[in-house]
């Protein structure tokens, strides 16, 4: 009887950590669908509690507390709290940089950066919908943006960002960006489009993906005039 039991154990364990059986294919196991679970109910509770409660004020204590778990269950998902306000950005991000590596190779540089993230909204909505609703990581952001140490951070990280990005374009043109300029010439000039359009739609009301996307679109297109063009009307 014992052996049955042991037997039987330890296919359930199989199952949970491989999710193989013999009706179907291979899924997350059990086990791992139940971390991500935790994982995000986790993430949930900590943008909810940092753009209601603010950011500094808010504990690892209260995040584990709102999702009924213990401290050290916070810590097997997270550093700390800072990393659980950049996590859905992080993923945002790695899903742009994935989708300017599938573009034609004949686009042009800005061009392929243009149409990586009008056309990655919808995938990267997507994306969030499955970890925390949209609108709540749309808060964050402008949370984000008015907290001076998660500023900071942020800072940072798009600096990170353009760098690869840059590299990412370098290696489509062929181009040693240490040797030529351009990549980190186009992208500081579509970061600085971003940084404005996020800007600007985190003063607005409407904190739609629509409305990120639509305005995004409009300052990226008015970029080469406003290099290119003579503005003084004759």
């Amino acid at each position: 009887m014992k052996t049955e039991q042991r037997a039987s154990d330890s296919a359930e364990s199989q199952v949970e950590a491989y999710g193989e059986t013999s009706d179907g294919p291979s899924r997350p196991g059990l086990r791992e669908r139940k971390k991500q679970r935790t994982r995000n109910a986790l993430l949930r509770a900590a943008l909810e509690l940092f753009t209601t409660k603010g950011y500094e004020e808010t504990t690892v204590d209260e995040i584990a507390e709102a999702v009924d778990v213990s401290q050290r269950t916070f810590f097997r998902y997270f550093a700390n709290k800072q990393e659980t306000a950049f996590a859905v950005q992080e993923m945002v991000e790695r899903r742009f940089v994935e989708v300017l590596r599938e573009r034609p190779a004949d686009e042009a540089p800005f061009v392929a950066l243009r149409e990586a993230v009008i056309g990655a909204w919808d995938a990267m909505s997507r994306s969030i919908e499955e970890v925390v609703p949209v609108e709540l990581h749309m808060r964050t952001y402008r949370m984000i943006e008015s907290t001076p140490s998660l500023l900071a951070v942020h800072l940072r990280r798009s600096i990170e960002m353009e760098e690869e990005i840059a590299r990412v374009i370098a290696e489509r043109e062929g181009l040693d960006m240490d040797e030529d300029p351009r990549p980190r010439v186009v992208v500081a000039a579509f970061s600085g489009v971003m940084r404005v359009t996020g800007q600007l739609w985190g003063a607005g009301e409407d904190t739609s993906v629509e409305s990120i996307r639509a305005l995004t679109e409009s300052y990226l297109d008015h970029l080469g005039p406003a290099l290119a063009e003579n503005w003084r009307k004759e």
